[in-house]
């Protein structure tokens, strides 16, 4: 079976900074893969350049066993690879139904055909209001982004995402920041996600990935340090000492 998304000895550094050290992973097609690790163990360096932000010093990224290395962001979004952020990165003016319409036409290519208003192609807009009726945002899609809960705004971010239809998606902490009382629902999203998305997430919640997961990668250091599935995790006493700051 080819991996959904690969990396072979996936090199980064910043000057004399290793921050990603040979990383070889590979993830199977409509797998719940979960990646942790310590604070500065190099999660987010290695979706930065999973996804193009940063260009690699060494090593390989295939996605589908087509080598994107050297391919822009826009490129790999387009081939089927796309992420959320820790920190929204949202069109705070624009209303969810707004910002969901403006990701599909762009998927569809309405971007390369010259100005025209997207609310007048009803097959965009229908999907865009049923996207946000399946995130739970149909009650709010004709508001200001900047004005939803901290909650909602996570669901967007997930939703835009989807709207480009990706093979691979990549959460970086979808949950971080959101209060109590909304995580529950995000949460549900998260797992609820379509099964034939291959789901990368990075998360520091051990609730969530626990619940989520079927094979986690734990990285330290900038290196692929363990990785299993989540009872053979959950039970690594090297594990527990490093991550958990457990007595091994």
């Amino acid at each position: 079976m080819i991996p959904a998304l690969e990396t072979r000895n996936l090199t980064k550094r910043f000057g004399s900074f290793v921050a990603t050290s040979d990383v070889s992973l590979s993830v199977r097609p409509g797998a719940r893969h979960a990646l942790i690790g310590p604070n500065g163990a190099g999660k987010t360096t290695l979706i930065n350049l999973l996804t193009g932000v940063f260009a690699a010093n060494s090593g390989q990224i295939l996605l589908g066993g087509e080598d994107i290395t050297a391919l822009p962001a826009h490129a790999r979004v387009r081939r089927g690879l796309s992420r959320t952020f820790q920190i929204n990165q949202l069109f705070a003016d624009m209303t969810p139904l707004d910002s969901v319409m403006l990701a599909i036409g762009e998927r569809e290519g309405h971007g390369r055909l010259g100005w025209r208003p997207l609310s007048a192609d009803r097959v965009v807009a229908d999907e865009a209001a049923a996207l946000l009726e399946r995130f739970r945002l149909a009650d709010v899609m004709g508001s200001a982004t900047t004005l939803l809960p901290y909650g909602k705004q996570r669901l967007l971010e997930i939703a835009l995402a989807i709207a480009t239809r990706p093979r691979v998606l990549l959460l970086d902490e979808p949950a971080a920041g959101v209060p109590e009382e909304e995580r529950h629902e995000v949460l549900g999203i998260v797992r609820d996600l379509p099964a034939d998305v291959t789901v990368v997430l990075i998360e520091h919640d051990m609730d969530l990935v626990f619940s989520f997961a079927d094979r986690i990668s734990v990285l330290v250091g900038g290196a692929l340090f363990a990785e299993g599935t989540v009872a053979e995790i959950s039970g690594d006493a090297r594990v527990k000492a490093i991550y958990l700051g457990e007595d091994a």
